[in-house]
């Protein structure tokens, strides 16, 4: 067998127990606090809250307050939500802090909002820690861990066998791909020509795709929880989202009304709101995780995937532009496009799904996993 030529991203694809492990950790240190602007306030870079640190005391636990260092989410709220431009705000916080925390304590005294800070502590009794977002006070916290316990429980009603793919969790996002060995369809026209980047088998060797599905969600307001249909090629594991089929859940709920402080989810919405991810993900299971639907797909794929790509880096600059990826992102997909060997538009959407793999940015991935059928059909028409 010929040799590996590209190479999957190492910090990615992480298995269940990791990812679970993670979101425990991250569960157990964990603070959301609702605080009002005025109370708020910027010091050599970090967000100051009140009463957010346990402070051991001669008369018990008291809480003084907590000094968060503002992760890039963080500080792309702030300026989202006080209206300063983010790309300043970056560059100050790596060449003038000084001047950062004047610029975000004037709006602050300015503002008369509250707002929800998600804090990660640096362990569960520090005062110190990370502010990993800044958001607005209607915020929906739905957290990663919760999620995935509810599509876990829908998979095990829906009664499908269901294997886990790969796991990517980010700042922004977690993602969990899941697939079943019950649900694959031969796509031997679409693959006939293709060979994995990585290991050099053939599609022409092993032409099955398999079923499955994408869960997604954010806790720091990029997005909402969602689940949508997701094909895996097997002769390389590529996957990409099926365009049609996505559900979810946006992230907006009723105003916050607590007092300013350390806020927990009311028992009684998030009860409602994993039943229904629970009852989602069995709706998608059972309308997307099957032979028929999965063949129409592969179908819908091989209309566009046979036509000859006579330009490629053409063909691919005229998709690349077209779809907003970068130059980076061209050049590799030109590298996947030619590693891949399959000189037509679907060798192109093969390429865009191999360069999502084994990228380190889960976030950039995910984008390219979901546009990877928009540059199969503009390829096809650029070609």
């Amino acid at each position: 067998m010929a040799q590996p030529t590209l190479a999957v991203a190492p910090n990615r694809h992480i298995g269940m127990n990791t990812l679970i492990a993670k979101l425990r950790d991250q569960h157990s240190r964990s603070v959301d606090v609702i605080a009002g602007a005025a109370t708020l306030h910027a010091d050599n870079g970090n967000l100051i809250i009140p009463r957010t640190a346990p402070l051991l005391t001669s008369t018990g636990v008291d809480l003084a307050p907590g000094i968060f260092g503002l992760s890039d989410v963080a500080l792309g709220g702030v300026g989202a939500k006080l209206d300063i431009p983010v790309a300043y705000l970056r560059r100050l916080a790596a060449e003038n802090v000084p001047l950062l925390d004047t610029n975000v304590n004037s709006w602050l005294q300015r503002d008369d909002r509250r707002f929800l800070v998600r804090c990660l502590r640096d362990n569960i009794d520090s005062a110190e820690g990370t502010a990993r977002a800044f958001l607005s006070d209607r915020y929906l916290r739905i957290d990663n861990l919760d999620v995935l316990m509810a599509a876990i429980r829908g998979i095990e009603t829906a009664g499908v066998a269901v294997n886990i793919a790969s796991c990517d969790l980010t700042d922004r996002r977690m993602y969990v791909r899941f697939v079943s060995p019950e649900v694959q369809v031969m796509a031997p026209e679409l693959l006939r020509n293709y060979r994995s980047p990585f290991d050099g088998r053939r599609g022409s060797d092993l032409p099955v795709i398999s079923g499955g599905f994408l869960l997604k969600n954010s806790e720091t307001g990029y997005g909402r929880y969602s689940l949508a249909p997701w094909l895996r090629i097997e002769v390389c594991t590529n996957g990409q989202t099926v365009e049609r089929g996505t559900v979810g859940r946006t992230h907006v709920g009723a105003r916050i009304t607590d007092d300013d402080g350390i806020v927990d989810p009311s028992a009684e919405t998030m009860k409602a709101l994993l039943q229904l991810i629970t009852s989602q993900t069995v709706d998608t299971i059972r309308n997307y995780l099957n032979v028929d639907f999965v063949a129409r797909a592969v179908a819908d794929l091989e209309r566009a995937a046979g036509v000859t790509v006579r330009r490629p880096e053409t063909t691919i600059k005229v998709v690349s532009q077209q779809l907003h990826y970068t130059q980076e992102q061209q050049d590799a997909i030109l590298a996947h496009f030619i590693a891949g060997a399959d000189l037509s538009a679907g060798g192109i959407m093969q390429a865009v799904t191999s360069v999502a793999r084994s990228i380190d940015d889960a976030d950039a991935a995910y984008r390219m996993e979901t546009t990877a059928s928009k540059a199969l059909r503009l390829a096809a028409a650029a070609a």
